[in-house]
């Protein structure tokens, strides 16, 4: 198939008349076939908006002759692939719509992927589409602007300057579009070929390189994505632990129970003091740490080896409540009920409160409200508010739950904004930054690695405070004689801070860093609230390093509530090997062990 332009002229002889043209024929002016301009696009999609997968070629380890091998095998096959798939577009009233779009995309996929190190697969997609307006905002930048001015402008310009000619028939504009597309898929079969050694090589060893194709990486997402939401008939989630219900402690310790549950947001275990951080980035934490059991202190205990189901909210929110551990499918959209479900069920008082960009479903059949549009003096500022905003009013927010409900027990969670990025330093008070000098700017290639470090720290530092409050909170509560009190922390996800060149979060999971995964996670139980549960305190201390995960979770928090069901596995509650085992709980059909 000829890569040319057949160009018809309404005056040329050959065409037919307008008003004695065939119903076969394409209305309307059309200046592009299958051929050079679909060429040069090609050229431009795999050479200039690609220059940041080139760049991390460049810059990886090995001889010259590997990295130019490389690059010019993939050059020539993301070449061909683009070429393919801009022939298929080649039609009237959508060739130019069709070529913006993907410029556009090209421009911005480009940009994240220079700036933060970010690759683009389905669940990046996905993380993009359930931002708020406040994290959109965070990631505007000068640089952004720029980027898609400079790198997108030319493009658009040269695809929407061409002068309009004439039309031709549907079959031979969808021969030339077909022809073309397969020349060019036979073409990247044989670089393929030719190449196996080269890019099997760079492919295996750097595996994030085959996210980074641009615009291919992008299109191949979006046709995923729409593929996995297209409309399918409603389908109820399935119902879990449908026997639930909580046994009444003895007579001694009929206060209701009350456990704060803290979702942390883009915590790393890495830069947590409590785990091992130089930085004392937890100093209230580590005190009620040190604190003595039996003194109305409470216990605290830091589990140090914590692995998060996912690498971005979307993903590890919904796999942290789910009964599924990550290996049955607690990483996939949902497709049973969740853990405050079973709470309900259990005849418990349960609320969510959400400081971020809302519970990615898990709340939705449960009481919730969102603090991010409150007006709280000193706490916020800006269409957003800090974390602390979560504490206020939270004796009059869980009096107005059901009595019934409150007088069996009570589950609070706390959603928070957390350490979220690029704009870390709007997660603390000025009053509370102790690490300066402080990175100012979401651009974060722009900031030095110790001011960088500084303001992700300053966010950890906040968390801290937050906790400390709350746990001061619920002291309070268990003093007063009104429940027994806990807490339980984790983070729903880690963090890059350009390590690798890598910034923020989302990397596919078997690519994804341990900055990414490795997870802090706290429990404080008072001793009102051990003494119910016959928890031991030294017995958990003793659990604190063993391998865990958000599998833990679902059955730690029902058998801290005193929840019996069949759906709470004892092998996967953290709590268990130190307290009173549910007569109710089956075998643990997953095998031994707690992670």
């Amino acid at each position: 198939m000829a890569l040319s332009i057949s160009r018809f002229s309404a005056g040329s002889a050959a065409a037919p008349a307008p008003d004695a043209r065939p119903s076969g024929v394409l209305r309307g002016r059309f200046d592009v076939l299958p051929g050079a301009p679909v060429l040069v696009l090609a050229l431009w999609l795999t050479l200039t908006g690609n220059l940041p997968l080139w760049q991390r070629i460049g810059s990886l380890d090995g001889s010259l002759a590997f990295r130019l091998g490389g690059s010019l095998g993939l050059g020539l096959l993301i070449g061909c692939l683009n070429l393919a798939l801009l022939a298929l577009l080649a039609w009237p009233r959508v060739w130019r719509p069709a070529a913006t779009v993907l410029i556009l995309v090209t421009a911005l996929a480009g940009h994240f992927m220079a700036e933060y190190g970010v690759v683009i697969d389905t669940s990046m997609l996905v993380n993009a589409l359930q931002t708020d307006t406040r994290e959109v905002r965070d990631l505007l930048s000068l640089r952004l602007l720029l980027t898609v001015v400079g790198i997108a402008g030319p493009a658009l310009w040269w695809v929407w300057r061409r002068p309009p000619t004439g039309a031709t028939r549907w079959w031979r504009q969808a021969t030339r579009n077909a022809g073309t597309a397969a020349l060019a898929l036979a073409l990247a079969v044989l670089v393929a070929v030719l190449s196996y050694s080269s890019l099997a090589s760079l492919m295996r060893n750097h595996k994030p390189l085959r996210y980074m194709a641009n615009p291919l990486s992008s299109v191949y997402a979006i046709g995923r994505l729409a593929l996995d939401q297209a409309p399918t008939p409603a389908r109820t989630l399935t119902p879990v632990g449908t026997d639930a219900h909580v046994v009444l402690p003895a007579q001694a310790h009929r206060r209701p129970a009350l456990l704060m549950l803290v979702v942390g947001e883009t915590a790393r275990a890495e830069n947590f003091g409590l785990d091992g951080y130089p930085r004392d980035t937890t100093p209230a934490l580590a005190r009620w740490q040190a604190a003595q059991a039996g003194q109305g202190q409470g216990s605290l205990v830091n589990f140090a080896d914590v692995q998060s189901c996912g690498t971005n909210t979307q993903v590890s929110v919904p796999c942290l409540f789910s009964p599924l551990s990550r290996e049955e499918g607690g990483n996939q959209p949902p497709t049973q009920e969740n853990l405050l479900d079973v709470l309900q069920r259990a005849g418990l008082a349960v609320l969510w409160l959400d400081n971020q960009s809302g519970c990615k479903g898990v709340c939705d059949r449960v009481p919730h409200a969102s603090t991010r549009e409150l007006n709280v003096p000193g706490l916020c500022e800006g269409g957003e508010c800090l974390d602390e905003v979560m504490l206020q009013d939270l004796d009059a927010r869980i009096a107005a739950l059901d009595p019934q409900r409150r007088e069996k027990g009570v589950v609070v969670v706390l959603h928070q904004m957390g350490s979220h990025g690029p704009a870390y330093f709007k997660r603390a008070p000025a009053a509370a930054k102790r690490f300066l000098p402080e990175c100012e700017s979401n651009t974060l290639s722009d900031c030095t690695p110790e001011a960088l470090r500084n303001t992700y720290d300053n966010s950890i530092a906040y968390t801290d405070h937050v906790l400390d409050l709350g746990l001061q909170w619920l002291q309070a509560q268990a003093q007063g004689g009104r429940y027994d009190t806990g807490l339980l922390y984790v983070s729903d996800h880690g963090e890059s801070l350009g390590e690798n060149g890598l910034y923020l979060h989302g990397l596919p999971y078997a690519l994804a860093p341990s900055q990414q995964t490795h997870v802090p996670m706290v429990m404080w139980l008072s001793d009102a609230l051990q003494a119910r549960t016959g928890i031991d305190g030294a017995c958990l201390r003793r659990q604190a390093s063993l391998p865990l995960s958000h599998d833990n979770v679902f059955h730690s928090v029902l058998g801290l509530m005193q929840v019996h069901t069949l759906a709470h596995l004892p092998a996967l509650d953290i709590t268990a090997p130190c307290g009173q085992a549910s007569p109710l709980a089956r075998e643990d059909t997953r095998g031994a062990g707690l992670g």
